[in-house]
Order: structure tokens, then sequence, then C-alpha cells
């Protein structure tokens, strides 16, 4: 496997996607950002799925999201943090408290809707995505913003103190340990990210503000679970889990001490493969609009819902959203069986009820290759 391939999530010949992907057994080196560079993302060793989930949801915002199972020391926060370094830069508003796109109106605040409207020429800058950490402790105030009640009511004037929220706008929001979060905050992020934006409602008045964001959560399912409904709200779910290979272990390690050791030399050898993964991110969502996805395909992924008797449709959105994603990736034209099959369980599995007692678990490989060829394709 070439470095390109593995840090993208791509397999080469002689691994199969149905395989127990391989994970990192180093965890990050803390929550702060180093001085001298974060460790590449094109760096991590293995952990396909896991980074093809995150990817996949740098292509495409509407993929939903991902959480990221797994025990301590799986490189989760690693992977996320490497994530940004890979995102092309944005143009934003400079003086917006929002980072509003200057060409946008459709994803304007209102004050830079007005401007926009007016003919202002609005003053802009090119910044770098970054991840906005969501602590456990944070109020909801903290999360969605505040607005300051006695001037609203006494002056007429909305005052709105930006949260957590409007600091993730266009950016990666990022919750370590997601299932120790209160619930009805965890409900408010999945909110905001299903709508792409953020409403405050406090005592008759609100508020909104743009607020699409990279939704990732990492949790050990040691520490307990989150509740289904929740659970379901996450567009993709990846479990992974420690290295058991030799060569592997060894391989991580290598990597990690000639990291530490001179990062600065360490993040220029895979410079190239960094560059060259921002790329293909650039180039996929500029494809995502001309991928097809045919009735056949249609009907398979309607398939697989109704023999794993997925509640809702989320599952159908989700997993029609994630394969044409992967599609336009891999610039393909076409959603085929096998692009379906390569994301099916990341966007099924996770959805799947359990019920007490039951004998036999549903498969969501063993479904989609029975409901493939039921229809007659070739995957």
């Amino acid at each position: 496997m070439t470095r390109r391939d593995e840090a993208a999530g791509k397999p080469d010949q002689h691994q199969s996607m149905t395989d127990h992907d391989i994970t990192h057994d180093i965890e990050t080196i803390g929550d702060e950002v180093r001085a001298d560079g974060t460790f590449p993302f094109s760096a991590i060793v293995d952990q396909t799925e896991m980074k093809r989930a995150l990817v996949l949801n740098a292509v495409n915002r509407d993929v939903g999201g991902v959480l990221i199972r797994g025990e301590r020391g799986t490189a989760k926060s690693t992977a996320v943090r490497a994530l940004a370094e890979v995102l092309p830069d944005i143009e934003a508003v400079a003086d917006c408290p929002y980072g509003c796109p200057p060409t946008d109106p459709d994803r304007m605040c209102d004050e830079c809707r007005r401007r926009h409207g007016t003919g202002e020429d609005l003053p802009t800058e090119t910044r770098p995505m970054r991840v906005v950490d969501l602590p456990l402790n944070a109020s909801e105030d903290r999360v969605v913003g505040s607005i300051d009640l006695e001037r609203a009511v006494q002056a007429g004037e909305r005052e709105f103190e930006p949260g957590i929220l409007a600091e993730a706008n266009r950016n990666i929001l990022y919750v370590d340990e997601v299932n120790l979060l209160d619930d009805h905050i965890v409900d408010v992020l999945l909110d905001a990210a299903a709508m792409g934006e953020n409403i405050v409602e406090r005592e008759g008045v609100s508020f909104r503000h743009p607020s699409e964001f990279i939704l990732v959560g990492t949790m050990n399912p040691e520490e307990g679970d989150l509740r289904p409904q929740l659970l379901d709200r996450f567009g993709l779910v990846v479990d992974v889990e420690g290295v058991n290979e030799v060569d592997d272990r060894v391989e991580i390690s290598r990597r990690r001490a000639d990291f530490e050791a001179d990062p600065e030399a360490f993040r220029a050898e895979y410079a190239e493969e960094q560059a060259t993964l921002r790329d293909d991110i650039v180039a996929a969502r500029e494809r995502l609009d001309e991928v097809e996805l045919g009735d056949e395909i249609a009907r398979l992924i309607a398939g697989m819902n109704i023999e794993l008797d997925v509640d809702g449709h989320r599952g159908d959105i989700t997993l029609r959203r994630v394969a044409r994603t992967l599609a336009a990736y891999e610039g393909a034209d076409e959603v085929t069986p096998r692009t379906v099959r390569r994301v099916a369980r990341m966007a099924l599995e996770h959805r799947l009820q359990r019920l007490p007692f039951e004998e036999e678990e549903q498969d969501v490989l063993s479904t989609f290759h029975d409901v493939r060829r039921d229809l007659g394709l070739e995957d």
C-alpha cells in the first residue's frame, strides 16, 4: 500500500475492505496542538475505516458527522486533530465572528447578508480550518451562546454573545468522550449539525446564526454508550481496536519516535502526501454533484434498510450520501454496488436494533450480499 492510499483510506489490491481494520496503538501526545506541529494524518498507520469516515465528512458535510468508538490508545484524537491540516483553507469575512463566506449570501449571518446586499465591499481573509474543542463541562450558554435579555427588553437591541457553535462554523467541532456529555447538549449539537444553523431562544427573544461544521465525536465504550436515539443521528460510526500485528506495532512505534525526535523533518517527509490528500478532497467536493446514483443502487440501499429493519429513513439517506461521496472522492461518475459495500457498515451498523437474548445478530455485509444477489447486481 502506498502512503497516499494509506492516508486516504484507500485499500490496495491485497486488502479486503471487509477485513477488520488494523488500528494505531499510540494515542495523542496531549489535547493541545504542539508548537512544532501535529502528527500528520498521512502518517497514521492503517486505520482505514476511521480515516475514510473522516475524509468523507471533510468532502461532504451532509454525511452527518462521525462517531469513533474505541479503547484508549487507538489514535482517535490523533486522527481528528490531524484532519484539519489536510483540509483546504477557506475564504472568510475578516470582521465577522462566524467567519461567513464572503460571496455566498445563503450561508451568511444576518449582518453579513445585510452588508452584502447594500453592495459593501466585505473585508476578506484566507484562514485554515481548525479543530474547535467542546469541553465536557461546557454549559448550554457556552455552547449555543447567550442573549442579553435586559438590553433586548430595555433598548430593543439583540446583544448576542457567540458560543462554541459560532466558533465552530466552517470548522471541525470535536467532542472527546461524547458519551459523557449531557444528552441535552448532544441533542443541541446534532440539531445544529443537521440544520447548519444555531437558533437561540430566551424569553421570547430569538437569535440565529450559521453553524456549519464537521461534527466528530470520540468515546471509549467501556465508559458507557450513547442512547440509541442519539447514536442514530450520527451519520457514520466507526469502531476501532488496538493492534495485534507485530510489524504494525513496530511501525507505529518507529513513526512516533521519529516524530518526537524531529517533528519538522518527520512532517516534511509526509508533506507531499498531505498536499495530495488535500487536493483530492478539493477535487471530490467539485465532482460530488455530478455523481449519479441509479435506480438499481437506490433499490439496493432501500432493500438493505428494509431487511435490516432500520427505523425511519436516516439509514437510506445517509448511505446514499456517503456512497456518492466515496464515488466522488475516488473519481467515479456513478455509485456501484462495490461503493455501497465499502461504506455500508459505518452508515448502518449503529442503527440496527439489538434485541435482548437475540440468537443471531444482523450482519450488514451479509444483508448487502443477499439483497444484491436478489436484485441480480454485480458487485
